[in-house]
């Protein structure tokens, strides 16, 4: 990180206690020590740290299973400037969770946050088909509503360490409907891009001027050109109309590399608006080819083509 992390840094995460966020910040040991601040939303967070309330907001953007996260995802293309600083990916787990004494045969309700209710879906229709769910703003604050009841038909769909912090007992384990779930959280910031780590991604929003047939695949082309690497891409509605939509592109690489920044600078010269989101480094090594082999390789291009180039004569 370009800026140095201490006691006194302060970081906005969704909260309660027991979370998928905290736990994917307590497995950073520098985020770990600084000053943690719970938030009731995701959107909570982010704005806190737009507003400077804090200095940092930890948030989940992506699920294996069900893809972005789409209010992190809008607060950062259409929210104030923040860039990504850094991902950390877990595994996730998920464990219906109840009070001490009620059985799986009395449940009416169980909640939980809407991204982890969709993650058992087939669980719920093959375990508990007439069982309701309905929404929390997270999977601790379900497991939480649910100490905090009398009921004896409700239970939440929760991360397991909930149960020892809300003192739930499990009555299913890991109910998750894939094996290898797994969640990105984003570390963001205003103004702050990290130094390239040589394993990075950036992140950028392309609005066209209009919609027309090929536009999508001219700005994809401005980085095939560069044998630059998409990892990545997604529309999103503008919100402006229904059929508008920009497109988030991640990219292998970092802005400070050559080939990078020439496609992002043709790329802001094509498009309506651009919006850079961050270049970070990766939390873990990138299956394809390092950056220092492709520039490498760029380098070599160039410099073949600068020899053939001083055989042309003049005219």
């Amino acid at each position: 990180m370009a800026v140095a992390l201490t006691r006194e840094t302060t970081i906005a995460y969704l909260g309660p206690s027991g979370t998928f966020s905290e736990e994917a910040l307590r497995s950073q040991e520098d985020l770990a020590d600084c000053r943690l601040v719970a938030m009731s939303t995701i959107a909570d967070a982010i704005r806190a740290c737009a507003t400077g309330a804090v200095d940092f907001a930890f948030v989940p953007i992506e699920n294996s299973i069900e893809g972005s996260v789409s209010m992190t995802v809008d607060e950062l293309i259409f929210g104030e400037e923040l860039f990504i600083q850094r991902e950390v990916i877990i595994d996730i787990h998920l464990d219906l969770l109840a009070r001490s004494g009620v059985g799986v045969e009395q449940l009416h309700e169980v909640i939980s946050h809407p991204h982890a209710l969709a993650q058992a879906r087939r669980f719920f229709q093959r375990e508990l088909p007439n069982v309701i769910t309905s929404v929390t703003n997270s999977t601790a604050e379900a497991a939480r509503l649910v100490a905090e009841s009398d009921r004896d038909d409700i239970a939440a769909l929760a991360p397991p360490i909930t149960a020892s912090i809300y003192g739930l007992h499990a009555l299913s384990r890991a109910v998750e409907d894939q094996l290898g779930n797994e969640t990105r959280f984003v570390l963001i910031a205003p103004s702050r891009v990290p130094a390239p780590s040589g394993n990075d991604r950036t992140a950028l929003v392309c609005f066209q001027r209009s919609d027309h047939p090929g536009g999508l695949h001219q700005l994809l082309g401005i980085f095939a050109s560069r044998s630059i690497n998409l990892v990545r891409l997604e529309s999103r509605p503008t919100k402006l109309g229904l059929g508008d939509y920009c497109f988030v592109i991640e990219l292998q690489g970092h802005i400070s590399e050559p080939q990078v920044a020439a496609a992002i600078t043709e790329l802001y010269g094509e498009l309506a608006s651009l919006r850079f989101l961050g270049s970070y480094p990766l939390s873990r090594p990138d299956p394809l080819e390092h950056v220092a082999e492709r520039e490498t390789e760029h380098l070599a291009a160039a410099a073949w083509l600068a020899a053939l180039l001083a055989r042309v004569e003049e005219s």
